[in-house]
């Protein structure tokens, strides 16, 4: 990819994820074939947290002095924050604030529902939009003013150690669903100054994107007791006690879908895995006048059967050139083609061509069903290794500060560094550097800070970021 910003441009308006023509800067229509990509990827989403969290939906409006009940957390999205000052001609008494996330949305409701231990613990979650007033450039599924799939989970519970249980039960959860999309990533905590607003600590997945640059695609924060606090959720001990309660809360956005596109993309198009491909396989029929109508009932038959066995197929019976259909699906993503031609019908074969490495293979009709579901189980494997591959050989450790910055000016990527952990130096490593350090994870070995030369507490992660 020579200019990555202009191939996601390109890519996400030819293959007809969105168009970013509606007149609001920021705000964008989902096509239907990126909507299907959309759906397959909450799908996995919501297979995953539906075994212990249970889905639910509040308003889009939060009112005022809700919003402004907890100070540090509505500090951290003032500047960001869409108002609703009328109703049709008629100011309200009080102004309404469309979400910018759902805390002081659902909190207040929280307070109401837990009475006892017995109530606990609370798991709940919900895919909504939010609208965030942002200023930097805005870019389509990245950096938006309305996020259309805000998956939003808050959990609640009686003791602290069982809300830090759910921060690693969370981060399962979380490496479950990027593994299944193939997503590489790092996890790491973020430094103090860039933790969610109120939350006592968060965990951020990144993934690196082409550019060399860093996309937070999911982050896990442990709330304590800030929020219990502030909105009176409490409950009644075994032993007849009322203690407030500890939360905890995990969300994504449409940064997923741009991952997707971004991480796995090459200069043909996309490169869909399998198990969120709106179509899984294409089936274009390879026709010549005397044998028209038998190649046909051979793609349509073949179709029917691998429908039946649950795959998502389309027959693509356009009268335009077969190259053109193949330039259009490989530009799309579809994770394999089917050609079927009379020559083929003869043999009882048909030609597969594999979207991820563009092999085409000969299968023989016999067990079709069964070859195909390994074909697409490999192409998901394969494009999982090359996009872990990239993404480790993108990783480097730096032995000082003027390396670190040098590394990140000609190759970008992410920075690997022990520090001391003092907010401190570490807000002066940003500034000498001019590059955000990610988050940090535990140091396992002895090294001294790459700034100040004290034990290193941590390994830390440098990185330019979108």
């Amino acid at each position: 990819m020579i200019d990555f910003s202009e191939w996601f441009h390109n890519i996400l308006e030819e293959a007809e994820i969105i168009d970013s023509r509606y007149p609001i800067k920021g705000m964008n229509v989902w096509l239907p074939y990126g909507f299907q990509l959309r759906k397959h990827t909450l799908k996995i989403l919501r297979n995953i947290l539906d075994r212990d969290h249970q889905e639910t939906l509040f308003p889009l409006l939060i009112p005022e002095d809700q919003l402004e009940k907890e100070s540090i957390h509505v500090k951290g999205f003032e500047d960001e924050v869409y108002w609703i000052t009328h109703g049709g001609l008629t100011k309200l008494n009080k102004k309404l604030a469309l979400r910018p996330t759902s805390e002081t949305a659902m909190y207040p409701m929280f307070s109401l529902w837990i009475r006892s231990h017995t109530d606990l613990p609370l798991k709940i979650y919900q895919i909504v939009n939010t609208f965030r007033y942002e200023t930097k450039h805005t870019r389509p599924l990245i950096r938006v003013r309305e996020i259309t799939t805000f998956k939003e989970a808050h959990t609640v519970h009686g003791t602290m150690e069982e809300a830090e249980e759910q921060v690693q039960e969370a981060i399962r959860l979380y490496k479950e669903f990027f593994n299944s999309l193939a997503i590489p990533y790092i996890i790491t905590k973020r430094p103090p100054w860039d933790k969610f607003p109120g939350s006592n600590y968060t965990i951020a997945f990144d993934t690196l994107l082409p550019d060399g640059k860093t996309l937070q695609i999911a982050t896990v924060h442990n709330l304590g007791q800030t929020f219990s606090k502030t909105f009176n959720i409490k409950f009644e001990t075994p032993t007849g006690e009322h203690e407030y309660a500890y939360q905890t809360c995990y969300g994504l956005s449409d940064r997923i879908i741009a991952s997707i596109i971004a991480v796995h993309g090459d200069d043909s198009g996309l490169r869909l895995p399998p198990k969120v491909a709106p179509y899984q396989i294409i089936i274009v029929p390879i026709i010549f006048k005397e044998e028209a109508e038998e190649v046909m009932k051979a793609c349509e038959e073949i179709r029917y059967r691998l429908e039946d066995s649950g795959f998502r197929v389309k027959l693509d019976d356009r009268d335009i050139r077969a190259g053109r259909k193949y330039y259009e699906w490989e530009m799309k993503g579809a994770p394999l083609r089917i050609e079927i031609g009379p020559r083929d019908l003869k043999k009882k074969v048909v030609v597969v061509a594999r979207r991820d490495t563009k092999e085409k293979i000969e299968i023989k009709l016999e067990n079709l069903e069964e070859k195909i579901d390994k074909i697409l189980h490999d192409i998901t494997r394969m494009l999982r290794e090359e996009a872990w591959k990239k993404m480790r050989e993108n990783i480097r450790t730096a032995p000082n500060l003027k390396e670190a910055k040098k590394i990140i000016e000609e190759k970008k990527g992410i920075i690997s560094f022990p520090w001391c952990g003092n907010e401190e130096c570490g807000k002066n490593i940003e500034e000498k550097i001019k590059v955000d350090i990610l988050g940090v994870s535990e140091a396992k070995k002895k090294s001294s800070c790459i700034n100040c030369g004290k034990e290193a507490e941590y390994k830390a992660f440098l990185a330019k970021t979108y």
